[in-house]
């Protein structure tokens, strides 16, 4: 399966040299999980391509963010003189991922499911799993922090910004929504794809 291939060669390639192995292990956990549920449900429950693009994307955000960690990701000093910003915004492009692609995700598997009746709710469900997988995040930031102590910051990320927590949170809002804005029609069409490949 291409996905996994590439998400097994990008955790190889960013875990040879990271600016520091915890953090790099804590910053691409999700990958290392998310693989082998894709391993057990590729033939049972196959997912519409576009799901498997945006996840190896979203693979490759957690792995640049964890080989350099996020606050020092050349992409985001960039972007940071650019904008003329105060600080490197690399992660929020990162917690803007952990809003979009989990959208299309749990919009996929409701759907596919038959879990959710109407199109407002399904919305409404969508953003709720998005912002309780975002909170959760945070919350494990948090047990860091208080496992690890000092050697937490690079995880974090914080750059001194005491709201770092809120504007996380409100950034996979935001990818939440613009996912659903952008992508529910042609998600649909590749959900229907799906089923019909599925009854053949």
């Amino acid at each position: 399966m291409a996905t996994s291939v590439l998400l097994v060669t990008g955790l190889v390639v960013s875990g040879l040299h990271p600016y520091d192995r915890v953090t790099w292990v804590m910053e691409v956990a999700p990958v290392i999980l998310v693989l082998p549920i894709l391993w057990a449900t590729w033939q049972r429950f196959p997912l519409t391509n576009l799901l498997y693009v945006l996840i190896v994307l979203h693979g490759i955000v957690l792995m640049i963010g964890g080989a350099y960690t996020y606050a020092h990701v050349p992409f985001g000093f960039d972007l940071q003189a650019w904008f003329g910003l105060s600080r490197n915004p690399y992660d929020k492009i990162g917690h803007f991922c952990q809003g979009f692609i989990p959208a299309i995700a749990a919009r996929e598997i409701l759907i596919r499911g038959g879990y959710v009746d109407g199109r407002r709710m399904l919305a409404f469900i969508v953003v709720c799993i998005v912002l309780a997988i975002s909170a959760s995040y945070e919350l494990v930031e948090w047990w860091a922090a208080l496992g690890l102590g000092q050697g937490a910051d690079e995880f974090l990320g914080t750059q001194g910004d005491p709201w770092d927590t809120q504007s996380d949170m409100f950034m996979a809002l935001i990818g939440a929504i613009a996912a659903q804005l952008l992508l529910s029609r042609w998600h649909d069409r590749q959900i229907a794809l799906a089923e019909q490949g599925k009854s053949l």
